[in-house]
């Protein structure tokens, strides 16, 4: 992978419209399809809390090009946030309900890792309040690396546009191009706000081991909740697969189709997250993701606004 060119992050203002866009937009592919929809589910609320964190953690930035780069990143991410919550829209003019499963992730990052976990007060003390804004930053890390990783998959990816609704195509490759962009921001604002490279070290992996099954358990369960609500007798086989049996699938589909990353990726992925050599850095190419930014539809046209 070559190393990431030095510019300044920017906020591309796109739009998409998806009104001609299938339920099954990757054809013939509902599994592939309700698993990667339930990312519209998760990220709204996800990506709007990633901002909230990065805003409280900008005074703590004492290096001027970090502090910019935290900056491009948090404006990403907003844009982020809207364009997937357009895309529930795109699912509810489908007839399928995103209500319940979207509460659950807005508990999860409002509630569980908001200002005051639990709503117990007395935990925003000064000096707790600090350490769990540490550790928001480094949870937001071990998000983005998987968030990187599959940006490059997606670069790397052809199935889509050979089997896919363009514009729903488009707004994933937009996104994780600029995941790929902006993967160091997040691991390198954590090493950042940490006393020591042993504490960085020993934080990250801990915060790993909770981040990677959460992970699976949050996409798992969106791609089944649009699955419970489709009458196509393939979707509906996912709804009722435990996660061990839906895993295997992915690993199955993956491999056939190429419509979804395998779990072994993903597997490999968080083992390379072990290494003490370990730098997002060598995840991705970015000379890559921004020869798609620059041919992507929506991109273009937010650059011409």
């Amino acid at each position: 992978m070559n190393a990431p060119v030095r510019h300044q992050l920017k906020a591309r203002r796109v739009q998409f419209n998806f009104d001609d866009t299938p339920l099954h937009w990757l054809r013939d592919d509902p599994f592939s399809t309700h698993v990667i929809n339930g990312i519209h589910l998760l990220l709204p609320a996800g990506e709007l809390w990633f901002c909230r964190v990065y805003n409280q953690a900008l005074p703590l930035v004492t290096d001027d090009q970090l502090r910019a780069d935290v900056e491009g990143f948090i404006r990403q991410e907003a844009v982020h946030s809207r364009a997937h919550s357009k895309a529930q829209l795109y699912l509810e003019r489908h007839g399928l309900s995103v209500d319940a499963f979207v509460n659950r992730v807005e508990w999860l990052f409002g509630t569980f890792l908001g200002d005051a976990p639990f709503g117990i007060k007395q935990l925003q003390r000064r000096a707790f309040a600090k350490q769990w804004l540490i550790m928001r930053v480094g949870i937001i890390a071990a998000i983005e690396h998987f968030t990187g990783v599959l940006g490059q998959w997606a670069m790397d990816n052809e199935s889509w546009e050979q089997n896919g609704d363009a514009t729903m195509v488009d707004l994933f490759k937009w996104h994780l191009a600029e995941e790929v962009e902006h993967r160091t921001v997040a691991y390198d604002l954590f090493e950042h706000l940490c006393k020591s490279q042993l504490g960085f070290y020993v934080s990250r992996q801990a915060l790993m081991a909770i981040v990677f099954p959460l992970f699976i358990y949050f996409i798992a369960e969106g791609g089944r909740s649009l699955a419970r609500q489709d009458k196509d007798k393939r979707a509906r086989e996912l709804a009722r697969m435990m996660i061990p049996r839906l895993l295997l699938e992915l690993q199955n589909v993956g491999n056939q189709s190429h419509n979804v990353p395998t779990f072994s990726f993903l597997v490999n992925a968080t083992l390379r997250w072990i290494s003490p050599r370990f730098h997002p850095i060598h995840e991705g190419d970015t000379e890559q993701a921004l020869a798609y930014l620059a041919r992507s539809p929506a991109a273009r046209e937010a650059m011409m606004q």
